[in-house]
């Protein structure tokens, strides 16, 4: 990845989990809606926003991807954007400039929001029916 800003260092990436894990957690996660979150032997109830979260990470572990967390102020360059979206630098360029994915400069540099790239992600067609360039 381009060299990163300073808020860039707050994303963590988290490895799939093994196949058998894998597995495990999904069977436990269809068949029942309850978690329960223990915090050194406390059984904590997560807030709505914080259980929703929770169970994406979870669901994302049980289809054996790697999952990275990170906050939504972060601002990424275009290349690092271009990286997270899985298209050419170029390309992403050519999105941002044409507002279809909002850009803030800094300067003259671009600087895209991890959400709005998310966010088109989300608006795509079905993989393979885009030209990703």
């Amino acid at each position: 990845m381009a060299s990163p800003t300073s808020a860039l260092g707050r994303v963590r990436t988290f490895e799939a989990l093994d196949e058998k894990t894998t597995r495990r957690l999904h069977r436990a996660l269809a068949e029942s809606s309850d978690t329960t979150v223990f915090v050194n032997g406390t059984a904590l109830q997560l807030p709505k926003d914080a259980h929703d979260a929770l169970l994406e990470v979870l669901n994302r572990f049980a289809a054996g991807e790697s999952v990275s967390v990170g906050t939504t102020e972060l601002l990424l360059n275009t290349s690092q954007a271009a990286q997270m979206a899985g298209i050419s630098n170029s390309y992403l360029r050519k999105l941002a400039d044409s507002g279809i994915i909002p850009v803030e400069y800094r300067g003259t540099h671009r600087r895209i929001r991890p959400s709005d790239v998310q966010a088109w992600l989300d608006r795509r067609p079905a993989a393979g029916s885009e030209n990703k360039e």
